[in-house]
């Protein structure tokens, strides 16, 4: 089964020095229906503004994952932690029993967007920790490039969590396919372009789709096209 979410099925908002969207209920927004996909409770897509970004604020039980896809991002957090990731890095928090951060776009001249994902973790109570990895980009061509799972190695973040996130940077007129095992779950989210799933389902920018119970799933680029890929345990939810 696929489902299709386009941007209209989610939320935007903007403010004056923030734009984001919303895959999943997130802040003001609440839909019953639309809380999380398998573990992954959090997708949201923001531009921030020049010397802005979100003041110290808690978390708990909850493994946060920041992608860069443009500019800069700094995070600063209560155990001491530092450090300002750009394309091709990536930070993991393990929030686990309680920490407190920052996350803003240093520069004074550039807006910066990112991904922000908050997972479940696989196990409550867990010491907050902070990671930020980089990953060589050149690889993204055309294929699926690991950049956060279960077990850390070069170029990859840890989570705790059964659940492997790609990126790929696909050619138009190209495409790729995933084969999955099976009673998993596919999460497919467009950062930009448009793709056509399995011959059939077309989805653009800031639209995802989330797909249970197929064990294989081709993936075609209408136009040059950025996608993230996960893959996540099954369940309800």
């Amino acid at each position: 089964m696929i489902q299709i979410f386009p941007k209209e099925a989610g939320h935007s908002a903007r403010n004056e020095w923030l734009e984001s969207h919303f895959s999943f209920s997130f802040g003001p927004y609440y839909d019953p229906k639309n809380v999380q996909f398998g573990p992954l409770r959090v997708l949201n897509d923001d531009i921030i503004q020049p010397g802005n970004g979100f003041g110290v604020h808690p978390h708990r039980e909850a493994e946060v994952v920041s992608i860069a896809l443009s500019g800069q991002l700094k995070h600063e957090d209560s155990l001491g932690n530092s450090g300002v990731i750009e394309f091709g890095q990536v930070q993991r928090m393990t929030a686990g029993t309680g920490i407190l951060h920052s996350e803003v776009n240093p520069s004074e001249t550039k807006p910066g967007r990112f991904l922000q994902l908050w997972f479940f973790p696989d196990a409550k109570q867990l010491p907050p920790s902070y990671e930020d990895i980089s990953y060589d980009t050149s690889l993204l061509k055309n294929q699926l490039v690991p950049i956060v799972a279960p077990n850390s190695s070069k170029g990859i973040a840890k989570i705790h969590q059964d659940a492997t996130v790609y990126l790929s940077k696909i050619d138009a007129k190209e495409g790729l396919e995933y084969k999955q095992k099976e009673g998993r779950k596919i999460f497919v989210y467009i950062i930009d372009g448009k793709v056509l799933l399995n011959n059939e389902y077309a989805i653009e920018k800031h639209g995802s789709a989330r797909i249970a119970d197929i064990d294989f799933l081709k993936i075609d680029a209408l136009e040059d096209s950025f996608i993230m890929l996960i893959d996540l345990p099954g369940g309800e939810q």
